[in-house]
């Protein structure tokens, strides 16, 4: 990037003086919006106006005195062109709605920290947007945040504050972690023992699951199908994605405490099981009965009317050979077609002791038990297929083959999305040694409930989602990466954002511009950018972690975690 602007986060393709000053913003500066460019103008309405008192007057096409938007079918879906010209005002071209819509956040951070305000702090300053040229576009099509709220809950309001920081990121998927052993977070109408008994659970471990400490106050939330469908609408609103995780068929105690007929009922007593109060693998996984198929696919018919594929988006899959790559995302997709299924962590203990589950491995003709595990993802595959959805799983569902057209979120190291992309399958790289975001920041005694390997913001900037041994054809597999924000340590907004930020925006830049290699990278550069960032995220009200350490408030003396020492393995 030119040194012209340097303080943009992530940093775009090109920046160009176009002339010394700027262009005033004053409150009777016009906005004329052309056709497609919607769901900008209402966010410049309704956020960055009230921020700055513009009020955005309607304007007109040759207006040459205030704010336009516009497509340009020259550019790339997601890419956008911002003029500010003198005599000229301020152009956003975008080559579709979320092109401009980015253009528009790139806006905002020229504009100053004050932009990220809710109201204006000085009423009838003048605003200047600095002459420059900006053309950009992303290198991923998938850049993403995985929100855990199932080991603790977030309300709606937190959900909804993480898409507008989702959206000052130019982040497009959020990978929504709605189920798991701890508890159950999404309405389903037909199953209301889901959230009536597995939303909630009378206790909580406090820090790692070897802590002798315990928060005895129950714990427990969920979102009505109301919430849902704002929460979608929402992030459609800022050209995000919304990806719901039910999980199956591990991970799933707190389903199994709502309806026992889910889980191995011939070795375990599943009546006695409540919602899980600790972290770990959960051993009680889901039976692979007719009765557990018939009733996910319920959950399943739920879900998909909860969050509605994009019209536009992939439908083609389901005929895309797997040793080719999927021409559903030869452009932009919101994604919006994929629901995750979890799939990983899933012991086969009870399995291998359930007369029912040898039966059915028997009469499927199966080796064993990875192979029935694969016989029920692969199920819902097909059950997804048929509805115009796609499948997307831990990197476990490889084990014992995968469907075609499935989709892998590669977690454990690089291996799995190196294999999955060999094997014809599109991949989401986030390994855990990487961008697991739970991961403790520094090794400093002070860091709060210190999880796995040391990741510094430098190390999180210089990670490459692409392995180098990938051929060209089989990288294309790569949609892009995403950070993992698990919640076992992290029970409310401040202990989420500190973990989260400042590293989401180094990940962002990861994911949207185009770097060199890894060891090549400009730190010292993103590091001087983040300077005037951090005034941004101050704006915002994120409780970061500071460049030199956690305040005293943010530190969790006595709380005990899970430091992994040394470096993380590459691969």
């Amino acid at each position: 990037m030119s040194p012209v602007e340097p303080a943009l986060v992530p940093a775009p393709r090109t920046v160009e003086e176009a002339a010394p000053g700027g262009f005033p913003l004053t409150p009777d500066t016009p906005l004329w919006a052309g056709p497609g460019t919607g769901t900008t103008e209402r966010w410049l309405r309704s956020t960055l106006g009230p921020a700055l008192g513009l009020r955005f007057p309607p304007g007109t096409e040759g207006t040459r005195d205030g704010l336009r938007l516009r497509l340009d079918d020259t550019l790339a879906p997601e890419a956008y062109r911002l003029a500010v010209l003198p005599g000229r005002g301020v152009e956003i071209a975008g080559g579709g709605p979320a092109g401009v819509f980015w253009g528009a956040q790139t806006l905002r951070q020229l504009l100053g920290p004050d932009a990220f305000r809710k109201a204006p702090v000085r009423p009838g300053a003048t605003r200047t947007v600095p002459h420059r040229i900006v053309e950009d576009e992303p290198r991923f099509r998938w850049r993403g945040l995985m929100l855990d709220v199932a080991r603790h809950f977030m309300p709606k309001e937190g959900v909804l504050r993480y898409l507008d920081l989702m959206a000052a990121h130019k982040l497009n998927v959020l990978h929504f972690h709605l189920t798991d052993d701890q508890g159950w977070r999404i309405e389903i109408e037909r199953y209301p023992r889901l959230t009536e008994t597995g939303s909630w659970r009378a206790r909580t471990k406090l820090g790692h699951r070897a802590s002798p400490l315990w928060n005895d106050t129950p714990h427990g939330g969920h979102y009505t199908q109301d919430d849902i469908r704002e929460i979608v609408a929402y992030a459609a609103e800022r050209h995000i994605a919304v990806v719901p995780e039910i999980d199956v068929p591990g991970h799933s105690q707190a389903a199994i405490a709502a309806y026992p007929e889910l889980g191995n009922t011939d070795v375990v007593d599943t009546s006695s099981l409540t919602v899980w109060d600790t972290w770990g693998i959960n051993p009680n996984v889901l039976a692979p009965t007719d009765t557990t198929l018939r009733f996910y696919e319920g959950v399943l018919e739920e879900v998909l009317e909860l969050f509605p594929a994009d019209a536009t988006g992939p439908s083609a899959f389901a005929s895309s050979p797997p040793s080719s790559p999927s021409p559903s995302f030869s452009s932009f997709s919101s994604f919006s077609s994929f629901v995750h299924i979890g799939g990983d962590e899933c012991p086969k203990d009870q399995w291998r002791a359930s007369d029912a589950a040898q039966k059915r491995i028997a009469d499927l003709g199966l080796a064993d038990e990875d192979a029935l595990q694969s016989w029920f993802i692969g199920h819902f595959a097909g059950w997804l297929a048929e509805r115009g959805r796609r499948l997307i799983g831990w990197d476990e569902i490889l084990q014992g083959g995968l469907a075609p057209g499935a989709a892998v979120s590669s977690w454990r190291g690089y291996a799995g999305g190196v294999a999955a992309a060999r094997a014809g399958h599109d991949v989401v790289m986030c390994p855990e040694q990487h961008v697991y975001l739970d991961h403790r920041q520094d090794a400093g005694p002070e860091e709060p409930v210190p999880i796995g390997y040391v990741r510094t913001l430098e190390d999180v900037y210089r990670f490459e989602p692409v392995p180098a041994e990938l051929t060209p054809e089989d990288a294309g597999r790569v949609l892009g990466t995403q950070a993992n924000a698990w919640s076992e340590v992290t029970e409310n907004q401040a202990r989420v954002d500190y973990q989260v930020f400042p590293r989401l925006a180094a990940l962002a830049e990861v994911a949207w511009s185009a770097l060199p290699a890894p060891a090549e990278r400009d730190f010292a550069g993103f590091e001087r950018r983040m300077a005037a960032h951090y005034r941004r995220l101050d704006a915002l009200g994120v409780a970061y972690r500071p460049p030199a350490g956690p305040l005293p408030w943010q530190r969790r003396p006595g709380v005990l975690g899970r430091p992994v020492d040394g470096a993380p393995p590459q691969r």
